[in-house]
């Protein structure tokens, strides 16, 4: 694939990141998006229904990692990165996964920063932000 290709692969996918965040209120069922855009420290939090918001979070960490680990294809060319990767999403999701429902089943005013940045990395392609550079330098020191 010539670098020109590339670059438009890596627009597009990356615009279906920004795509994805710009319509998140209309494709996702997600009341902590309201409640984090307001003073939430000093407000209950926001009824849900647990299942309906489990199954949304999860769809939209499924989507943002299916995305990132085509970015880290084109970006590398290395399926051995995109194994690694699998794993890594594997992993995190798991660990982001339990934290997430602890914070939603017991919420408490003291928690909700924790809560707001745990529930962060599930609904953001914050992993990919540390995959790139991460996989870069590592792929720079070994030449």
């Amino acid at each position: 694939m010539g670098r020109y290709k590339k670059n438009i692969w890596l627009a597009f996918l990356f615009g279906l990141l920004i795509l994805i965040r710009f319509f998140e209120h209309e494709i996702f069922y997600d009341p902590y998006l309201k409640f984090f855009n307001k003073d939430y420290l000093y407000i209950d939090s926001p009824r849900f229904e647990l299942l309906k918001l489990v199954v949304s979070t999860s769809l939209r960490f499924l989507i943002n990692t299916a995305i990132s680990l085509v970015i880290l294809f084109v970006f590398f060319k290395d399926i051995s990165i995109v194994k690694f990767s699998v794993l890594i999403y594997t992993i995190s999701y798991i660990i982001l996964l339990v934290l997430f429902l602890y914070f939603v089943i017991n919420p408490k005013q003291e928690d909700y920063y924790m809560f707001f940045n745990i529930r962060r990395f599930l609904i953001q392609p914050i992993m990919l932000l540390l995959l790139l550079p991460a996989f870069y330098y590592q792929r720079k020191g070994a030449k």
